[in-house]
């Protein structure tokens, strides 16, 4: 299995997913149709080309460890991650305005991605090479177009999707206007729809790849988004009879050096590499420059709020460091936490790779199974209002796992109990992953109430606060047919 991962990072490279200066990627929007695509190889290279924009390099990958990086973000708005400086800190204090590009540079920089998936499919769909192919393909980039729509969408609302007829028009200046919500959650539903009939069972997909498993799972996020419950226990039920997931004894262990390639808790990892194919950088984005086995630049810290919610024995924390000794002979925890680890501990997540100065191979995990029980858990619950004991059967996997004692319905019989710990055991479970628990919140009506009680009067959260803002020169290039999100103007 670990020479799947390899070969994927050579396809990678190949495609020129690195960062070297002198070599030219290639624009697949400027091929022409007529000639392109036409073979099994011109196929693959656009399927590659929908993966780039999701991996995890520093300049243009969605899914960056960096303060680039969607999960960093979103964290931060959170009490997972405070920040005190930079797209930290306007996330920390719900402080984003349309000024701030670091917040809105996640549209300006990967909405255009959409079409190119879109011109892709057509390409395909036109192309003479053999239609089992052609379906293999066509899911990828579907599953690919919906992961990022679905992101996109997640952090600011509906969003532009140019149709086909204007891409195939590109001389033809057309300012278009936001889907509404119903048409954007339909667009993302259908693609995921699709790409669940056609993608590879999750036995038989290569590490890395797409699977039916995370198609389905997307579908579950987006279903939660709409609070569809009975869809989103449907989902959950399809990826569990699928008979191939289950929780891994070593939760600590799926962050290791060594690739989970085997593990059947990961629905989708990204490969991380040295080379900054796809880089994974969160150990310099965490670790104090005094840490004594490796060092960082200490961009972000997790909180104490956060920290001392977790119960005494619950490995979960394990990577959230709250004491250690500086190069400097110096112990510095939270009774003397200098300015390394004064707003909370380390949230390092992944292992130290103490081996390197720099970047680590330690695979980024966007979601794991873990999530389909903590999903089902809630949907079973909200569907009716009452919690149920297969509702708290669920949520007890997961606690057992972490060492936990079981919890009992007599303690979260009522919906507003159950759904409090529901968002707890979350957090708990998957800070500094895919940066889904600030949608958690918001799902609840519970991210600014979090953020003030977290920063207190710094606080400038507003209700508005739960979608970011586009850009500037989104809104001017739209001619009035693109809206701002309401809060901005």
């Amino acid at each position: 299995m670990k020479n799947l991962k390899t070969i994927i990072l050579a396809l990678l490279v190949s495609l020129n997913f690195g960062c070297n200066p002198e070599l030219e990627s290639v624009e697949f929007s400027e091929l022409n149709p007529e000639i392109f695509p036409k073979s099994e190889s011109d196929i693959e290279a656009l399927v590659f080309a929908a993966y780039r924009p999701l991996r995890g390099a520093w300049w243009d990958g969605f899914h960056t460890t960096s303060e680039r990086g969607v999960m960093f973000v979103n964290d931060a708005t959170t009490e997972i991650l405070h920040g005190d400086f930079g797209v930290q800190e306007y996330a920390t204090f719900h402080s984003y305005e349309p000024i701030h590009t670091g917040i809105t540079r996640f549209y300006d920089d990967f909405y255009n991605k959409i079409s190119s998936n879109t011109l892709s499919i057509s390409r395909i769909e036109k192309s003479s090479v053999l239609d089992v192919l052609k379906k293999s393909a066509i899911a990828e980039i579907k599953c690919a177009r919906a992961l990022l729509s679905y992101e996109l969408f997640d952090m600011y609302g509906p969003l532009v999707v140019a149709p086909l007829e204007v891409l195939e028009n590109p001389l033809t200046e057309t300012p278009l206007a936001r889907l509404s919500n119903s048409e954007m959650v339909n667009f993302i539903e259908q693609d995921l729809l699709d790409a669940a009939e056609d993608l590879p069972l999750p036995s038989e997909a290569n590490y890395g790849r797409f699977s039916q498993g995370l198609a389905r799972m997307l579908l579950i996020r987006l279903y939660l988004h709409e609070k569809r419950w009975a869809d989103v226990e449907e989902q959950a039920n399809l990826i569990m009879a699928m008979g191939h997931y289950e929780l891994d004894d070593d939760y600590v262990g799926l962050w290791d050096v060594q690739a989970p390639v085997d593990s059947k808790e990961v629905i989708w990892a990204i490969p991380a590499d040295y080379a900054g194919t796809s880089e994974n950088q969160w150990q310099l984005m965490v670790l104090p420059s005094n840490y004594p086995e490796a060092s960082g630049w200490s961009t972000i810290q997790s909180t104490w709020k956060f920290y001392e919610s977790f119960e005494a024995n619950d490995i979960r924390k394990t990577a959230l460091i709250a004491e250690y000794v500086g190069t400097d002979g110096v112990t510095y925890n939270k009774q003397n936490p200098g300015t390394n680890i004064q707003y909370g501990p380390i949230p390092l997540k992944i292992d130290l790779d103490a081996g390197r100065a720099g970047l680590t191979t330690v695979d980024i995990l966007v979601y794991r199974y873990a999530d389909v029980l903590l999903s089902k858990a809630e949907a079973l619950a909200n569907k009716t209002g009452v919690p149920t004991q297969e509702s708290i059967d669920l949520v007890n996997i997961v606690r057992n796992r972490a060492g936990l004692d079981d919890i009992l319905l007599a303690d979260y019989a009522d919906i507003d109990t159950f759904n409090t710990m529901i968002l707890l055991e979350r957090s708990h479970e998957y800070w500094c992953e895919n940066g889904q628990y600030r949608a958690d919140l918001i799902r609840h009506g519970k991210f600014s109430d979090y953020n003030i009680d977290n920063v207190g009067v710094a606080s400038q959260t507003a209700p508005h606060k739960v979608l970011y803002p586009f850009s500037l020169s989104q809104i001017t290039e739209g001619k009035g047919a693109f809206i701002q999100n309401p809060g901005y103007n």
